[in-house]
């Protein structure tokens, strides 16, 4: 009965218009229901004892790799961890190959880090962790281990400190103070031992000047100094003569480093005596008496020389100079006149030179001087120590001799008219040597004006230099124009 009950129910349901639609999505349920199991028994399968066989693999692995030599392991590789789960399987491992060659250290593989990903737009990407590896670790320790091993070294205790710079210092510094005193005080020695010889009383200038010093009164000193090396002496009250002025430049003895110069290179102390002549007393004369080597110098450097003397020799029938002295002068008359048989016998001889004549350097007579004071007498001397300042005395002589000597010297009629040619021929070209310079004077005078004015027009505007084109071409034609003379009828 009721069985007759479901299938009159199916008959129903499959009369009806819908019910083929029941069927089909019933059949669909149940494949799929189907096929899910099936999946899932699979990968329950796949997943079945994993594990064991792994172990097993390694146990054999190991055990055949006893029998082969022994290989540095390779480096794990770099594991990722990432913030998402993925269903890939175990990393497949690599066999490992037997190398004959013997083993090498391993070196951490290089990663890469991510320093320009931006977090925000990339997501999910593998962030690196930095591989451990059991051989690293073990060759860190290993130089960590033999560095603590050795002892640090200890510093050697620091030995005396050497003073050698500071004491070489003040030991200069100590020799150039005291060789500044002593020095100085050697200077003024020779200046005093001088000025003892030849300006006190009864000496050569207090009998030939009336006023030694530099002042009237009696507590005048009569040296002036100038420095430290640099002495003075002024005379004045003969006549032919305005003055004398006697300049001693002595060695730089009070300077250490100009003392040792002078002991590899010497040199002399120097007295120069300037005789300053009366514009009346003194005739046209050019003369020099110096050293051969010195007179060539001079003859050469020296302008009036250049311009008006020569080098004389001597005449065969009368004294001449000692052969080391040279004679430069204007012409042989005034040479001869100057070189006198008083002054041979005294120092300038054969004989005399040789005692008498060690500390001469030069004689420079001229009325053509550059200066103040063109009519001047130079004389040049080197002076002696302290204890042999006598030996000078004919040469400091000369000075007062040559100054009466020059003093009433005239030239003859024929060596006059010779001098004055040469002085008006040279005067001649002095004038026009001052034309010259005046003319490029003016001509650099108006270049510089002419260049203003360029300067100027260039800063005019176009209306303002057509105005000066037209006032100048008006100025120009009124100078064209013919002068006419107006007269007034009677």
């Amino acid at each position: 009965m009721a069985k007759a009950r479901w299938y009159s129910r199916l008959c129903h349901l499959l009369t009806r218009g819908d019910a083929l639609w029941y069927c089909l999505a019933l059949v669909s349920v149940i494949s799929l229901l189907g096929q899910e199991l099936s999946r899932c028994s699979v990968l329950a399968a796949d997943f079945e004892g994993f594990g064991d066989e792994a172990d097993d693999d390694l146990l054999s692995e190991s055990d055949h790799d006893d029998d082969l030599p022994y290989v540095a392991p390779v480096p794990p590789p770099t594991i990722t961890q990432s913030d998402f789960e993925t269903d890939r399987g175990p990393p497949e491992q690599q066999p490992l190959h037997a190398d004959p060659s013997p083993p090498k250290p391993s070196y951490p593989p290089a990663t890469t880090t991510f320093e320009y990903w931006d977090e925000d737009e990339f997501e999910g990407l593998p962030t690196e962790l930095p591989a451990q590896n059991p051989t690293d670790h073990e060759n860190v320790e290993g130089p960590a281990a033999a560095e603590a091993d050795v002892k640090p070294s200890v510093k050697a205790p620091p030995g005396p400190r050497s003073y050698t710079v500071e004491i070489v210092s003040v030991s200069f510094l100590i020799a150039f103070i005291f060789n500044y005193f002593t020095g100085k005080r050697e200077n003024e020695n020779i200046a005093l031992a001088w000025a003892t010889q030849f300006a006190t009383k009864d000496s050569i200038f207090d009998k030939n000047f009336s006023l030694l010093g530099t002042g009237d009164g009696k507590d005048t000193p009569l040296l002036l100094k100038e420095g430290q090396n640099v002495f003075k002496f002024y005379a004045s009250g003969r006549r032919f003569c305005q003055g004398l002025l006697a300049t001693m430049e002595l060695k730089s003895r009070h300077d250490l480093i100009s003392r040792i110069y002078n002991a590899i290179v010497p040199c002399k102390d120097e007295i120069t005596f300037e005789v300053y002549m009366n514009d009346d007393a003194m005739d046209q004369v050019v003369f020099a008496l110096a050293k051969k080597k010195l007179a060539k110098v001079m003859h050469k450097e020296v302008r009036d020389l250049q311009r008006f003397a020569s080098m004389v020799s001597g005449s065969s029938n009368r004294k001449w100079v000692v052969e080391d002295l040279s004679v430069v002068s204007e012409s042989k008359e005034v040479a001869g006149d100057l070189i006198t048989e008083t002054v041979l016998d005294q120092v300038f001889g054969d004989k005399a030179f040789e005692k008498y004549g060690k500390g001469f350097i030069s004689l420079h007579f001229s009325d053509q001087h550059l200066g103040s004071h063109k009519k001047m007498l130079l004389f040049k001397f080197a002076l002696p120590s302290v204890n042999k300042m006598a030996d000078m005395t004919r040469l400091v002589a000369l000075v007062p001799y040559y100054i009466d000597l020059v003093g009433r010297y005239k030239l003859s009629q024929q060596a006059r008219s010779k001098t004055e040619g040469t002085r008006s021929k040279l005067a001649q070209e002095v004038f026009k040597e001052l034309q010259l310079a005046r003319q490029e004077a003016l001509q650099k005078k108006k270049a510089e004006k002419r260049k203003v004015m360029e300067e100027t027009e260039a800063k005019l505007s176009a209306e303002a230099l057509r105005r000066k084109e037209e006032k100048e071409r008006a100025r120009q034609m009124k100078k064209a124009m013919p002068k006419v003379k107006m007269s007034r009828a009677r």
